[in-house]
């Protein structure tokens, strides 16, 4: 149980650095993100996840995977909007370092996410559609 947990804090750290990453760009923070969070995002994010799979207790493990798998697809979303709306001149984004940041986002949170939600929905062998 304890390296359910332990996976799960640190899920949540990796996902909050992306929010910080795509923070920064659309002038939510008042600095660009440095190294570290570039570093922590997928490491924290893929590390908390295998921690948290490992210790649950669901042989399935749906629900952790859907629990991380969702809110980086929305943020992907979400640096894809920002990247769109940009490009298109309706708000300025990428004052504090560029687009580098949501572009980040977008891919690995992206694939991350898709992943995860395309994993969840899978049927173990021997389930009925």
């Amino acid at each position: 149980m304890l390296i359910a947990i332990v996976g799960g804090v640190l899920a949540a750290l990796g996902f909050l650095s992306a929010v910080a990453l795509v923070a920064a760009p659309l002038g939510m923070s008042a600095a660009p993100p440095g190294l570290t969070l570039w570093v922590l995002f997928p490491l924290f994010t893929l590390l908390g996840y295998a921690l948290v799979v490992a210790g649950s207790r669901d042989p399935a493990v749906k629900l952790p995977t859907l629990a991380l798998a969702v809110p980086l697809l929305l943020l992907a979303l979400v640096a894809a909007i920002a990247l769109v709306v940009g490009a298109a001149g309706l708000r300025p984004v990428g004052d504090q370092g560029g687009t580098a940041p949501l572009w980040y986002v977008l891919v690995l949170g992206g694939v991350l996410g898709a992943l995860g939600t395309a994993a969840s929905g899978r049927r173990a062998p021997g389930q009925e559609a």
